[in-house]
């Protein structure tokens, strides 16, 4: 079954409501012949509005980082899903590394969120992956079951039409380091083998899995090239339109 790439930008904590405008304005003319290709951009929370502003009539797309588990209520700091519906996105990133390294995600919030999304009609980048450690330890696999398995409890075969999953290896993520296509690639293929486990091969091998952790232009043909590598998730090398172009165009 072909699988459309999609490549997203996860611009963090980066870049006001003016400099996303500005990106997006000079990335929409770079892409816009990009026709095999999903590409998405998720910017900080100010700078949503700007961007699907600056998105409009284009082909790229625009997600959220996170998204609150409930609708309203006394959560400082957080987000919910129909504030998000409001402002125009259709994409939203759950459990990603950084959220669970420094606020606490747990696989079992991140299964709320993510439940939150799809209860709007929002489609979720779930993202999974180990820490260094564990790798060393050789249970890459294993780890990624559980949160694959914890993440995805309770979501319909269905609703897996409206998720990618991500996977991100935290010891590649901003550090420069990347996991080899080949590695990358076997990660990928037992994620899809645990997907088969829960819903079946036709919903498996129509699910993508993205890989984010420095992907760049320089690698990103290798990565995606890999039978079960569906495009990536992005973040430094995604907040300069050229480079972000270079890596999309790259990958096709």
């Amino acid at each position: 079954m072909a699988r459309k790439t999609i490549i997203a930008g996860n611009w963090k904590m980066n870049k006001t409501a003016a400099e996303t405008a500005a990106v997006i304005n000079e990335l929409k003319g770079l892409v816009a012949d990009v026709t095999d290709a999903e590409i998405v951009i998720c910017p900080t929370f100010t700078s949503i509005t700007a961007a699907v502003e600056a998105a409009a009539g284009s082909n790229v797309q625009i997600g959220a980082q996170n998204i609150a588990w409930a609708e309203s209520g006394a959560f400082t700091g957080e987000i919910s899903a129909s504030m998000l519906k409001e402002t125009g996105v259709t994409w939203v990133i759950t459990g990603h590394s950084e959220r669970r390294q420094y606020f606490a995600e747990t696989d079992a919030t991140v299964n709320a969120r993510t439940k939150a999304a799809l209860a709007a009609g929002l489609k979720v980048m779930v993202c999974i992956g180990e820490t260094l450690e564990e790798r060393e330890d050789e249970i890459t696999n294993a780890v990624c079951e559980i949160q694959l398995r914890r993440g995805l409890k309770g979501i319909s075969a269905e609703e897996m039409a409206n998720i990618v999953i991500a996977y991100e290896p935290v010891w590649a993520i901003g550090t420069g380091k990347t996991a080899t296509p080949e590695m990358a690639e076997e990660t990928h293929a037992a994620c899809r083998s645990v997907l088969t486990a829960m819903y079946g091969e036709e919903v498996a091998e129509s699910v993508r899995i993205q890989y984010g952790g420095s992907m760049k232009a320089a690698n990103s043909a290798q990565l995606v090239g890999q039978t079960n590598i569906d495009g990536g998730l992005v973040g430094g090398a995604s907040l300069v339109a050229e480079d972000f172009t270079a890596l999309i165009k790259n990958a096709l």
